[in-house]
């Protein structure tokens, strides 16, 4: 049996194996996939403390053009798997589809994702910055449109703590390493492998590599990336985005809460876009945060319903490396139980009704070839305030809620992506000014439907950079 490939730390430079290691497993126990070197908190808190402010031998273009080669690299070339082991594109689709269950189908569209904003970094860094002159980042200092600017980095590092659901939300962090930020990435349990891609991508691509951090840990580690570093991207549940609600250097990606809100001039004409609704619900197999959890309209909820759930009826388990493959298996196969058992336990309460019912001739839970998948469920929510109008799961699942059109954009709540589908001029000036929704779409656009350009949950550029008031004596004057 050939040994497995040992994936190492690396402490912005220093590739570093440590004589703790756990193995990563095919979770159909199918064998054994990698060891990971395990970095403790104590030395993640000297690195990051000890860590000088790195210099910037690079120019904000320069580290640009590092990414577009990247781009081509993570998406085309073989790139190292520690030190005498290597993956092609095909191979890391394996590893990630072995150890996270998401189909390769899935895994190579969130691929591109990835080749997508590394390759448009420099539109990207437009929309963040709102169009300022790059070359003031290189410089501190300089005028735009008549005005003299300056801008200066508000973190020496930014801490990435990363989820294991979907490969596609390390395309958060990636503009961090244009703007010359240092970033300490803590990988994920079950997917270690596409930061790691990352990383020997922009390595290869000649990304400086004090740049770059990447430190498998523990619970104890992730808090100390956290809370070493001046800014930290978290990803986690209800429970993380409240615990840092009021840490204004953390930004914490939560559940998204997304949803498509109806407007009364529209709902009747609900079969043309029935596509926009399925879409919103179940691309990425559901698992993303942009992903519409709750379909709001004043009316004929019934019939949407069991229009949307006709439609995603349509989706079942295949095999991973089947290129149809729509959803992703569970790696944990008491997740999947547990997520079953609140959607029960919220039909068993009343005012609720599972309108797939009638297009299902399995369970929900099912297991295929040795995985568990949870198939998708549109529950239709009679009470607007049912516990299941306004939740998210981690698999394809959507409430179908009347809500009054009036009474619409003050019951949504947090809303990371709205889609409005209305004509209405009111209803959509109402959304504009809408405090709830992060993100918004006017008209038929899938609340999956991402522009790379746009915020997400936060401006990245200013989250991590600050504008400094200056003035300057005018040598000319008296």
């Amino acid at each position: 049996m050939d040994a497995i490939p040992h994936i190492p730390a690396f402490r912005f430079g220093r590739t570093y194996e440590s004589l703790d290691r756990s193995t990563l497993s095919d979770f159909r126990r199918q064998g054994d996939m990698a060891e990971i070197s395990q970095v403790n908190a104590g030395l993640i808190r000297r690195d990051l403390k000890r860590r000088p402010t790195p210099p910037n031998p690079m120019t904000v273009e320069e580290r640009c053009a590092c990414c577009a080669e990247a781009a081509r690299r993570f998406l085309h070339d073989p790139l190292p798997v520690g030190a005498d082991a290597a993956h092609g594109p095909d191979d890391y689709v394996r590893a990630l589809s072995s150890t996270g269950g998401l189909p390769h189908a899935l895994v190579r569209a969130n691929m591109a994702k990835i080749h997508r904003v590394l390759s448009e970094m420099p539109s990207i860094l437009g929309g963040l910055t709102r169009g300022l002159d790059l070359t003031l980042i290189d410089r501190g200092i300089g005028h735009q449109d008549g005005r003299l600017l300056s801008f200066f980095p508000a973190a020496r590092t930014l801490g990435v703590v990363l989820p294991s659901n979907s490969p596609g939300v390390n395309s958060l962090w990636l503009p961090a390493v244009a703007l010359g930020v240092p970033v300490a990435l803590k990988p994920g349990r079950e997917d270690p492998w596409t930061p790691w891609r990352i990383l020997q991508a922009l390595l290869a691509a000649g990304c400086p590599p004090e740049l770059l951090g990447f430190y498998p840990t523990d619970h104890e580690g992730a808090d100390a990336v956290a809370q070493g570093c001046d800014r930290a991207i978290l990803f986690g549940d209800a429970s993380t985005v409240e615990r840092h609600a009021a840490n204004p250097a953390v930004s914490v990606h939560g559940p998204g809460y997304s949803k498509v809100l109806i407007g009364e001039d529209r709902v009747d004409e609900w079969p043309e876009w029935i596509d926009v609704l399925a879409d919103s619900v179940v691309l990425n197999s559901g698992r993303s945060c942009v992903n519409a959890s709750t379909i709001v309209a004043p009316r004929r909820g019934a019939e949407i319903a069991a229009g949307l759930a006709e439609r995603l009826s349509a989706h079942r388990p295949r095999g991973l490396d089947d290129p149809a493959a729509t959803l992703a298996g569970f790696a944990n196969p008491a997740v999947a139980q547990w997520t079953d058992q609140q959607v029960e336990a919220g039909l068993a309460a009343g005012g609720a009704e599972d309108a797939c019912g009638p297009f299902r001739d399995t369970p929900r839970l099912v297991e295929r070839d040795g995985v568990t998948y949870l198939l998708p469920t549109v529950v239709r929510c009679l009470d607007r305030n049912h516990p299941l109008a306004r939740t998210e799961f981690l698999f394809p699942f959507a409430s179908v809620v009347e809500v009054p059109q009036s009474e619409m954009l003050d019951w949504i709540g947090p809303t990371l992506v709205g889609s409005l589908i209305t004509r209405d001029s009111a209803l959509q000036d109402a959304a504009i000014r809408c405090p709830h929704i992060d993100r918004l779409n006017l008209g038929a656009i899938a609340t999956t439907a991402v522009a790379w350009d746009q915020p997400h949950e936060g401006n990245l550029f200013e989250f991590l950079y600050r504008r400094r008031a200056v003035q300057r004596e005018d040598p000319g004057g008296d």
